[in-house]
């Protein structure tokens, strides 16, 4: 583990900045709705779980490539001047980032090369190469990916499109913030899965800059804790592969955020907790059960959070957490269901 100093000459994204993307966005991603999340033992609005108000649940695996990564993907291909588009666009991840980036440029007519880690999921690796991009394999390791891809940019000049660091990025994750605020504007306590930082970097900067009072919580495998552990001591923590490779949440299994993410992380969230990977299996059946939602493990730490760390969260009576994606492998999902 090494702590990584943080530049504090980054660009921070403006609103306008996610307005913008928005509009990008408009007929390209879904605009996903809030869900009520009820416990099964509960009647809606008695009960002991009234005190810690109403949950919502915002499934972005309700997305065309089922997941939030189409927001930043698309707009920042879409900001890509002509000539930019004609050299082509290369990125790295470990699926969902992949299959965002495959889905705009197939849509934009640009070709797409994605560097992805053998560890990867099949189903997503499978998805990405549907939508016609083409693939690279590399080691596990997420340095493995950046290093590849930049290789492959320097040497047939393709764009990279990260799939955090970036301005444009974080503003496309963004417009999850703003949807927040338009269909629940008096929210007290938005809940965001952080892996690298793109999407609580941009969720955070709508609702800061919108003028909301909300607080909004990080929540990540404790496995893949870098987030948190970068938040409190004030510099970029970066794990070993071998480490976060072990979590059950791949989309979260980045070994450092981004420098961009972390000055927005510590302008505008205001925490980052942890979960087990027992908990999240638990949060994974919890909202097939009860919201009829399918996430990935990765998309399920938000609710795993609020069902097991309330103690450790801000107070609130409208509470919305981000689901941040649905693909799971089928056998998986069997796997984790059958153990309730």
């Amino acid at each position: 583990m090494t702590g990584l100093k943080a530049h504090t000459t980054r660009t921070m994204v403006n609103l306008k900045d996610i307005k913008r993307a928005q509009e990008r966005l408009r007929g390209v991603a879904a605009r996903t709705p809030l869900i009520p999340y009820f416990p099964p033992t509960q009647n809606p609005g008695t009960g002991p779980e009234l005190d810690r108000g109403q949950l919502w649940l915002k499934p972005e695996s309700f997305q065309p490539i089922g997941s939030f990564k189409l927001r930043g993907a698309y707009n920042k291909i879409a900001s890509l001047s002509h000539d930019e588009r004609r050299r082509g666009v290369i990125s790295y991840s470990s699926g969902n980032h992949a299959q965002g980036v495959a889905y705009a440029a197939h849509a934009l007519g640009v070709k797409a090369v994605i560097v992805m880690p053998s560890n990867a999921p099949r189903l997503k690796v499978e998805c990405t190469a549907a939508l016609g991009a083409e693939i690279v394999t590399v080691g596990p390791a997420s340095t493995e990916r950046l290093r590849k891809a930049e290789e492959l940019a320097r040497q047939y000049g393709y764009v990279i499109v990260p799939p955090y660091n970036d301005e444009q990025i974080i503003a496309g994750q963004g417009t999850v913030g703003l949807e927040i605020l338009e269909d629940c504007p008096g929210v007290e306590l938005v809940l965001a899965p952080t892996g690298g930082g793109g999407l609580i970097s941009g969720i955070s900067a709508a609702i800061k800059l919108s003028g909301s009072r909300a607080k909004v919580v990080g929540v990540e495998p404790e496995l893949a804790n870098d987030a948190q552990r970068s938040f409190r001591q004030g510099e970029i923590i970066e794990l070993s592969a071998e480490r976060v490779s072990s979590t059950l949440a791949d989309g979260l299994r980045t070994q450092s955020i981004g420098p961009i993410n972390f000055e927005h992380i510590r302008r505008y969230v205001d925490d980052i907790i942890n979960v087990s990977e027992d908990e999240i299996r638990a949060a994974m059946r919890a909202m097939v059960k009860n919201a009829r939602i399918v996430p990935e493990p990765s998309g399920a730490v938000t609710l795993a959070g609020w069902l097991f760390h309330a103690k450790e969260l801000p107070e609130a009576k409208k509470t919305v957490a981000v689901v941040s994606g649905g693909n799971v492998d089928p056998v998986l999902l069997a796997q984790v269901l059958s153990e309730g």
